[in-house]
């Protein structure tokens, strides 16, 4: 696989975020999911890696959202063929080093209670729980966390 900063704004990632919109409505009601928008994630400000499978097909993506040393870490997300290859891990390791190269010192996020399996995964890469941050409200179905660049 080939992990690189990109544009969101292509079919194919398009509809890699599409299906990531689905998935997670099938976990969380609306007023307790917080999705970027494809104009905010193509800002100056936001960093948009790619996850390409061997023969080219997009199957992981994440950004982090900028904002002077910290940075918000959105849109994570590898279709289900593609998991267990370690594509995960190195989206996050590739937004860390281009977050780290634009002067960002801490990341943090915004997931569900309901995904374990992203807890863990957070876990494991160093972020540790967090209160609300941001606009966020403090809101049973948000578990925040950060970790120190």
């Amino acid at each position: 696989m080939q992990f690189q900063l990109e544009s969101p704004n292509q079919p194919e990632i398009i509809s890699l975020i599409a299906e990531l919109d689905a998935y997670q409505d099938t976990l969380y009601p609306a007023e307790a999911r917080y999705a970027l928008d494809l104009t905010t994630l193509e800002r100056e400000n936001v960093l948009f890696v790619v996850g390409r499978a061997d023969d080219g097909a997009a199957v992981a993506c994440g950004a982090v959202v900028l904002d002077g040393e910290s940075g918000e870490l959105k849109r994570m997300f590898v279709r289900p063929a593609s998991r267990a290859q370690g594509a995960a891990a190195q989206v996050l390791a590739q937004l860390e080093v281009e977050s780290v190269k634009r002067g960002c010192r801490l990341i943090r996020l915004e997931t569900g209670p309901y995904q374990l399996a992203a807890l863990a995964f957070y876990t494991k890469h160093g972020f540790q729980t967090c209160g609300a941050f941001g606009d966020y409200p403090e809101h049973p179905l948000s578990v925040f966390m950060q970790k120190r660049l």
